[in-house]
C-alpha cells in the first residue's frame, strides 16, 4: 500500500460547544494519511493519475472554513467522508487538532481511521 500525506495543514474556523467559540474563528490542523496506488502516476508522470494532494486541501480548506461545527469528532468524520467518496480513497488516516484548546496543552484532538487498508 502507498500513502500520499498531507501535514500540518491549518485552517480557520468557528468550532467549539461555547457562545464565545462560536463568535470566533479558531485554527484546526490536519494530518491526513490516504492510501493510493502511485504506480501508474509513476509510470505516465501526469497529475492526472496521482492522487492529487492539492486538490484534496483544497477542498479541505473550503469545507472547513465555511462550517460552523460543535465538535471536532463531527468535523473528522465529515473531512473522512468527504475524501473517501470524492477521492475515490480506499482508506485514511486522519489527525485533527485544535492547537490552543486546553490550557497548557500544545494541542487537542482525534486521530481516526476509515476505509479499509488494502496490502
Amino acid at each position: 500500500m502507498d500513502i500520499v500525506y498531507i501535514k500540518g495543514l491549518e485552517v480557520k474556523t468557528v468550532i467549539g460547544i461555547y457562545d464565545w467559540e462560536k463568535e470566533i474563528k479558531q485554527k484546526i490542523t490536519i494530518d491526513l494519511k490516504m492510501a493510493s496506488d502511485i504506480k501508474k502516476a509513476a509510470k505516465t508522470d501526469q497529475i492526472v493519475d496521482a492522487l492529487d494532494y492539492k486538490a484534496v486541501s483544497k477542498r479541505l480548506i473550503s469545507f472547513v472554513e465555511e462550517s460552523e461545527i460543535q465538535l471536532i469528532e463531527t468535523l473528522a468524520e465529515k473531512i473522512a467522508e468527504i475524501v473517501l467518496t470524492e477521492f475515490g480513497v480506499s482508506w485514511l488516516k486522519l489527525t485533527l487538532g485544535k492547537p490552543g484548546a486546553v490550557t497548557g496543552s500544545k494541542d487537542v484532538g482525534v486521530i481516526i481511521e476509515r476505509g479499509v487498508k488494502q496490502p
